[in-house]
């Protein structure tokens, strides 16, 4: 029984749902993190696109693990027969059409995000004089604290600006950092995107037999591409010590590698067929 429990297939199944279960705990982390950031960033009157705004991490992840999910069971646990029946397919499409539509919104909202990074203002006013009258002081992207005596004290002297729509204020260098890593946060999204769309093209030309040759070489070509761009940015997140983004882009990487592994395994077994 321990033999069969310890055998490699089995080992690294555990692991690669290990890493899915991992992935679907982020939801809850990110809702929290996003929960914060809401407290400051809206109010009452907030607009429908603002809460999207806000929210795009945890509304992001979410579509993505559903997206996960019916990847594994195309080129995983289904069999060809059943992807193939019309009502199972349609059933996929229509799943991962709405995914698709929550994801391109989240990228929206990331793209909004960092467009409303730029818009901050120069605060006219001492900046001291905010304090304890429900403003915050920015102090990384989607980090706030309450702006009082003590650390707006730490804005004396400097540049200081107002985030467009909020009672926050920072420093420019915080707000330059806060800018690059939203939008190192929109181009994460759009190359996972691209990767799910080049996924996609794989998995319609391996049900048709297909997916072979120049077309196999130019798919693995585009996400290598893409790959190297997502690794770039689990780097840049360990390197600012973002733990839970560098954690979560690390976990889709590997969750991503076991699709590939899938395709490449569903590929190989379908030529030992022809």
């Amino acid at each position: 029984m321990i033999h069969k429990l310890l055998h490699p297939h089995h080992t690294f199944t555990a692991f690669k749902y290990g890493v899915y279960g991992a992935l679907a705990l982020n939801v809850w982390l990110f809702f929290r993190e996003d929960w914060q950031a809401a407290v400051v960033m809206l109010d009452t009157a907030a607009p429908w696109a603002r809460l999207i705004e806000v929210f795009a991490q945890t509304i992001d992840t979410f579509a993505w693990m559903v997206l996960l999910a019916l990847f594994e069971l195309e080129t995983s646990v289904l069999p060809d027969a059943t992807l193939r029946h019309p009502r199972v397919k349609w059933t996929l499409h229509g799943v991962r059409a709405l995914c698709a539509l929550v994801i391109l919104n989240s990228l929206a909202g990331y793209a909004g995000k960092y467009l409303g990074y730029l818009e901050a203002e120069r605060l006219t006013l001492e900046v001291c004089s905010l304090a304890g009258d429900g403003w915050f002081r920015l102090d990384a992207l989607d980090e706030f604290s309450p702006l009082d005596a003590g650390n707006c004290a730490t804005l004396a002297g400097e540049e200081v600006f107002r985030l467009h729509g909020g009672q926050v204020v920072s420093s420019l260098a915080v707000l330059a950092e806060a800018r690059w890593f939203a939008l190192l946060d929109a181009v994460n999204a759009a190359a996972w995107i691209l990767v799910v769309l080049v996924l996609e093209v794989d998995v319609r030309l391996q049900l048709r037999g297909a997916l072979r040759g120049t077309l196999w070489w130019t798919s693995g070509a585009c996400k290598l591409l893409l790959y190297t761009v997502l690794l770039l940015a689990v780097v840049l997140w360990a390197w600012d010590g973002d733990l839970l983004d560098f954690w979560d882009a690390l976990l889709w990487l590997l969750a991503f590698v076991f699709i590939e592994m899938n395709v490449f395994q569903w590929r190989r077994e379908s030529v030992r067929a022809v």
